[in-house]
């Protein structure tokens, strides 16, 4: 099964449900909309084997393009503390 991609315009017009829910970036990131509109990005890494969230911002601050680098960027962030 293949998932599409993110893009900006979906992003942008992600609306808000009474539950908080994710739209997949790929490699672990992903856009979580809460129930009062708040968009984050966050990723999700394993280290020994249990599951870590990395917050990478709010979206539109940060914009799709940039947190696809930090993404890229976070293994090594990881592997550094």
């Amino acid at each position: 099964m293949t998932t599409k991609a993110l893009t900006d315009v979906a992003a942008r017009n992600a609306q808000p449900k009474t539950q908080p829910y994710k739209l997949s970036a790929g490699g672990g990131l992903y856009l979580e909309v809460m129930p009062n509109g708040a968009k984050y990005w966050r990723m999700k890494y394993r280290v020994a084997g249990r599951e870590k969230r990395l917050a990478l911002g709010v979206y539109p601050e940060i914009s799709l393009k940039r947190a696809l680098v930090e993404r890229d960027r976070a293994p090594v962030a990881v592997r550094a503390t």
